[in-house]
């Protein structure tokens, strides 16, 4: 392969990022600019020695024939992109260039899905390491097995979180249609990125048109449990299997005992036993996470017993459900959850691992979708599954008529009408102040966002260790 420059605008996206050091793997001089330019992107992009400009400036792009990849956070304006397109340089998305560079000829296993993505991909790429397929994948999320969100090595395999988030300012389509699936796990289909689709029939066409895209060849592993993965799946030209854990799926998990430290269960496959497994992870999505990578696997005709020892050692992905740390007897959870649904897994599957302790969950509606008005009573059905509830400020509130966005005061005094402890505390940084005081010995904080939240969690903890201290000194 030609050694090329490909110069990325919007360079620190958790996915810009993957696939700078991808490029840097197979041989390409990378350049790359953003406006925020911080750790730990930037300490990544500076291990792997690829240089940033901070700020968009026409001048950061010195080569005349450089491969331009366009961010899908970038938007006409930019003055960078303006450039490129005044001078006619050839540009393209991400997506593009992971299905010609890495994709194309090889075998994909693209995991999609509105929950469960990124852990699901990481389990997929750490269950095929083990049965010695060697696989490249990119990652939505640091995989805590690999300590890394991307891999690029010479097997036949290349596993992908499929995305169905938009492409670039210029293809407003899923990223998921750019990567030529031979194999899909498709885990659950809901309402979502209302910044994207309109409704829940446009959030089905476009999972339809990705079962659509599976050759004859292939196979889609079907989330059964989730109604419109049923009503979409006929759209296949390939076999589909389906898993779940109500009855109706070929692949079920039953005889779940979150009891012990590890949760276990055993797979039926048509009401047969298959194998038995336990896996550190906790809640019953996650249960799902796992029988959909089974099935894969089996399909695949990799080693059952390598896989039932990958699932027994997976160590998840940052920011799910990940424990940051214990202090003063309180353990603190971050979590990237905010639909609604996730939420309320989260949540549950919190006092699956924890039984008989204080659940605090600390929201922040910070992605679009969680601000929206539509969504504020399912955010309330979920966080009703906690003890105690701190919901946050909206994140720039004044992007956000009242007419649409959710009103957090609102949902605090509705969850304490509905006899759950609420409260509405707008800043982070008061909200540690309120828990360092506030918080005993035994609670587990759930810290709910898709964003930093004001490095709320570091923040927690140092709190707690400085007023223990001080209560030691007193």
């Amino acid at each position: 392969m030609y050694r090329n420059h490909y110069h990325l605008i919007g360079i620190c996206g958790t996915a810009m990022a993957s696939l700078a050091g991808m490029l840097v793997a197979q041989g390409h001089e990378v350049t790359g600019s953003d406006e925020n330019v911080y750790p730990p992107m930037s300490v990544e992009l500076e291990r792997l020695g690829i240089p940033v400009r901070e700020g968009y400036r026409p001048e950061n792009i010195e080569d005349p024939d450089a491969i331009i990849v366009v961010g899908n956070a970038i938007t006409r304006g930019n003055p960078e992109l303006e450039f490129v397109l005044n001078r006619k340089m050839y540009y393209t998305s991400m997506a593009a260039i992971v299905k010609e560079n890495f994709i194309r000829g090889d075998h994909s296993v693209v995991v999609a899905g509105t929950h469960g993505k990124t852990t699901t991909t990481s389990l997929m790429a750490w269950a095929m390491d083990k049965t010695g397929e060697n696989p490249s994948f990119l990652i939505g999320g640091v995989a805590e097995n690999f300590k890394s969100s991307f891999r690029v090595t010479n097997s036949r395999y290349f596993v992908i979180e499929g995305d169905e988030y938009d492409t670039a300012y210029f293809d407003k389509g899923p990223k998921f249609m750019h990567y030529l699936p031979d194999t899909v796990i498709l885990n659950n289909i809901e309402f979502d990125h209302a910044d994207i689709y309109r409704d829940v029939d446009a959030v089905k066409l476009a999972f339809s048109r990705l079962v659509n895209l599976v050759p004859a060849n292939g196979n889609l592993i079907a989330g059964w449990d989730s109604e419109i993965v049923r009503e979409v799946a006929p759209r296949a030209f390939c076999p589909v299997e389906s898993f779940g854990i109500e009855a109706g799926a070929k692949w079920r998990a039953v005889d779940i005992d979150f009891s012990g430290a590890m949760t276990s269960f055993s797979v039926e496959v048509d009401g047969s036993l298959f194998h038995t497994f336990q896996t550190p992870l906790a809640g019953l999505f996650n249960v799902r996470n796992c029988l959909g990578v089974i099935a894969a696997c089996e399909l695949l005709g990799l080693g059952r017993s390598a896989v039932a020892e990958a699932i027994a050692t997976f160590k998840s992905v940052k920011r799910r459900m990940q424990v940051r740390g214990t202090v003063r007897g309180v353990t603190v959870i971050d979590d990237f959850a905010h639909h609604p649904t996730a939420v309320a897994e989260t949540l549950r599957a919190t006092r699956q691992k924890y039984p008989g302790r204080r659940i605090i969950a600390v929201f922040e509606p910070r992605s679009y979708t969680a601000q929206q008005k539509i969504f504020q009573q399912a955010f309330e059905d979920g966080l009703s599954e906690a003890d105690l509830v701190i919901i946050a400020d909206l994140f720039h509130p004044e992007r956000y008529a009242s007419e649409v966005a959710i009103s957090p005061s609102q949902m605090a005094e509705s969850l304490t009408t509905r006899g759950v402890e609420a409260r509405f505390i707008p800043r982070p940084d008061e909200i540690v102040s309120r828990l360092a005081r506030e918080a005993e010995h035994d609670d587990v904080v759930v810290i709910m966002s898709n964003g930093s939240f004001g490095g709320i969690h570091d923040k927690l903890l140092r709190s707690l260790a400085e007023d223990s201290g001080g209560r030691a000194a007193g």
